[in-house]
């Protein structure tokens, strides 16, 4: 802390970057050691089923099409995001020490919402192919084509790779002559320019912007693909077949519910609404939003589904009968 004391405010064209920040955001959660063994075990749990169904999506030719590319997608982004957030809070817990410094922190907050935009993204695209598998069930493969999810997916890439770029790189344009103490689970966006000492208008400004942008952009056509779903639905004769095309769904639905709800809470009523919001309350809602759901997305989306679920049923069959046949080749 010893630039605070040296720093001085004097020329409001002098730019003063600190060494580095201390993200101080479970200091005062009660139980915090239980949650970090939580998220350990979050965290293995990520990176063990993401990985197997990237493998699964790869090897199997016949899982090369739309519906498992956005799946796959989804897998590589819920890979990134758990990473560049969990394995840094699992250092701070166990060498106690919550600095970070100021270019880490930066791309720590670059590559975060980045993955998040990603994410959030991931779950649209998915609304996407249940919207034209359920509402053009015989034009689905001439609508949702390989060549047509390969370009959703890369102007998606694009913008969510782009966009973090300005929004990050205007945050060094701030001074911190004040607290370098930010309260969150990682070098958060608002609450690093809430610090600054100069005037971060345009940052709080491109924060309200973002989050309108890829939070209720989602979550506005997911809304409007489950209208037309519906609509599909209830024109259906057989309520068998009714029954078939929501429980596809059902899975999607939960993810939304879990993804969108925390998020649109903290964001947009306590960054646009200004909204007093207890700090421990808003790191424990996010950090459960942002690092569970990747979690949760191969176990309740993606290994529920039937041509996922049956290769993994033949690849621990097949490892199963390596195991004996190695134990009789021992005996």
């Amino acid at each position: 802390m010893r630039f605070l004391q040296q720093a001085r405010w004097n020329d409001s064209s002098t730019l003063i970057h600190p060494p580095g920040f201390y993200i101080i955001g479970f200091t005062t959660l009660p139980f915090a050691n239980f949650y970090f063994i939580f998220l350990a075990f979050v965290y293995v749990v990520t990176v063990l089923f993401n990985t197997m169904l990237i493998y699964i999506i790869t090897v199997d030719h016949r899982l090369h099409n739309p519906k498992f590319m956005a799946v796959g997608n989804l897998a590589v982004v819920d890979l990134l995001l758990n990473t560049c957030i969990i394995p840094g809070m699992l250092k701070t817990f166990l060498t106690k020490d919550n600095f970070v410094p100021y270019n880490f922190c930066m791309l720590q907050m670059y590559v975060t919402y980045a993955c998040i935009c990603l994410e959030l993204s991931a779950i649209a695209v998915l609304a996407y192919d249940r919207l034209v598998a359920i509402c053009f069930p015989l034009r689905q493969c001439t609508i949702n084509t390989m060549k047509k999810m390969l370009c959703i997916l890369g102007c998606l890439w694009t913008v969510c790779l782009g966009v973090p770029t300005f929004s990050t790189s205007i945050m060094t344009w701030l001074s911190y002559c004040n607290s370098v103490n930010v309260y969150s689970y990682f070098c958060d966006y608002a609450p690093v320019f809430r610090l600054a000492c100069n005037d971060n208008t345009l940052q709080w400004a491109m924060a309200s912007v973002l989050s309108i942008l890829f939070l209720t952009g989602p979550l506005s056509f997911i809304i409007l693909s489950y209208v037309s779903i519906l609509i599909a639905v209830y024109r259906m004769k057989s309520m068998e077949s009714r029954v078939k095309a929501l429980a596809t769904c059902t899975e999607h639905i939960i993810l939304v519910a879990i993804t969108f709800i925390p998020m649109l809470t903290i964001f947009l009523v306590g960054l646009l609404a200004k909204v007093k919001i207890d700090p421990d309350l808003r790191v424990l809602s996010l950090s459960l939003a942002t690092c569970t759901l990747p979690c949760l997305n191969p176990i309740v989306y993606s290994l529920k589904t039937k041509e996922i679920k049956s290769k993994v049923v033949a690849i621990l069959w097949r490892l199963h009968i390596i195991k004996v046949s190695h134990r009789k080749s021992i005996k």
